[in-house]
């Protein structure tokens, strides 16, 4: 049996695939158990007011974000601010250039 847990690093930005937040995209920032993470945005998710999301509930994007790592393990929380900055700059480095490969 494949250890949903392992899929999810802390640090790394996934995709929402269910509920209200659909398409939008978040920060890991623990692990709860196997089957549960806790995720925010800095936006509409602070840090202090994380999601509990099932693994079931949201994909992969393979990136993690090494800010986000280092600044947990000095102070053990992150910037809401720092959050959106490391999620803007994704998605504008990464799903901006999936979508000119389309075109």
């Amino acid at each position: 049996m494949l250890n949903s847990n392992s899929l999810f690093e802390l640090g790394e930005i996934v995709e929402i695939l269910m509920g209200r937040a659909k398409g939008h995209y978040a920060v890991v920032l623990n692990k709860v158990d196997e089957r549960y993470v806790l995720i925010a945005d800095g936006d509409k998710r602070k840090f202090d007011n994380q999601k509990r999301k099932n693994v079931r509930h949201i994909r992969s994007t393979g990136y993690i974000s090494k800010e986000i790592i280092e600044d947990i393990k000095e102070s053990r929380r992150v910037s809401n601010a720092k959050l959106r900055y490391v999620l803007k700059d994704f998605i504008s480095r990464h799903l901006n250039k999936e979508t000119m490969k389309g075109e």
